[in-house]
């Protein structure tokens, strides 16, 4: 089978008919005169999962913060369903149905499963002073949806603590699904995780676009990226490095986007560098200046196979 020649998305222009769920359109934001984006376009339509790519520092954790309503864009517009809106907060976005999950935030590791599931929304028994948790609600429900997703869980009273690193990430995209989430942000679910857990969350990530919900799967890595991705979305500097589809790039050539020719370039010259004045003090031994020199041509053929390599066919 072969290939689509590698040809980005025009940003904002979608692929499918649909109107994305949510759509971040040429925002941009700064911190006095940091640019942490400029210029950047994202959507997600319902049942698609969109890959946000990135490095360190590429300006994902600000457009995440921007989609979930902790910030609000200095230039650009969002949309939900088409519609220009103005996120106030990140109470504003859920209520919306936008939910994110955040790596290190999405649960309490010392309250109970029944509890992380309902956080902040428990259902209650009685009224006015005599009002109080239905925990035997929480406790069946919570039950229910983690048996749902392939969790047997013996005692919902067993803190979250307990559970795997996978089965926490579980839990809070399950509680995200169970209050009416439209959209998904996950936010390197599978960063800590080992081959096993992040199977298991990206298992879910494809359960939850079956059901509908448009996924925003943030990541640095490609490899677990590209099992579950409609379209990739690659940041580079707080600037959009190009929209693709599945199937127009190898995982070769994401990796290429997201750590940029120019960037390897001026690796590969300070890693020269280094080795040079190694090699003239004469204080490290032959072999590791030997080593150092290696590793800047490798640098070097990588950035140039960065500028030259055609798209695979």
């Amino acid at each position: 089978m072969t290939a689509e020649p590698m040809t980005p998305v025009q940003a904002g222009r979608p692929a499918r008919s649909a109107v994305p769920v949510l759509e971040a359109r040429d925002v941009s934001k700064f911190f006095g005169r940091v640019v942490a984006l400029e210029d950047v376009s994202l959507s997600v339509r319902a049942g698609e999962v969109n890959c946000l790519l990135g490095d360190n520092g590429a300006g994902k954790s600000t457009l995440i913060k921007i989609l979930s309503g902790v910030h609000r864009p200095d230039a650009g517009t969002l949309l939900i369903d088409g519609q220009p809106v103005v996120l106030q907060s990140p109470r504003d976005a859920l209520s919306r149905g936008i939910a994110t999950v955040y790596q290190d935030l999405a649960v309490l590791p010392l309250m109970s499963v029944s509890r992380n599931f309902f956080m902040g929304s428990e259902p209650t028994l009685g009224f006015g002073p005599f009002k109080r948790i239905d925990l035997g609600r929480a406790d069946r429900v919570a039950r229910e949806q983690m048996a749902e997703i392939g969790i047997e869980l013996r005692d919902t009273s067993q803190l979250v603590g307990t559970l795997s690193g996978g089965e926490r990430q579980t839990l809070a995209i399950a509680r995200a699904e169970y209050f009416g989430a439209k959209v998904l942000i996950l936010d390197e679910p599978t960063s800590a995780l080992g081959v096993k857990e992040a199977a298991i969350v990206l298992r879910h990530v494809i359960r939850a676009r079956s059901k509908g919900l448009g996924v925003i799967f943030i990541t640095h890595n490609v490899q677990h990226a590209l099992p579950v991705g409609d379209t990739f979305t690659i940041l580079s500097h707080g600037r959009l490095g190009g929209i693709f589809r599945r199937g127009q790039l190898s995982a070769d050539q994401l990796l290429r986007h997201m750590g940029g020719g120019e960037e390897l370039q001026e690796l590969s010259q300070e890693l020269e560098a280094l080795a040079a004045e190694e090699r003239a003090s004469g204080d490290v031994s032959p072999t590791q200046v030997m080593q150092d020199e290696e590793l800047a041509r490798e640098v070097a053929a990588l950035a140039v196979r960065q500028t030259d390599e055609p798209p695979s066919t």
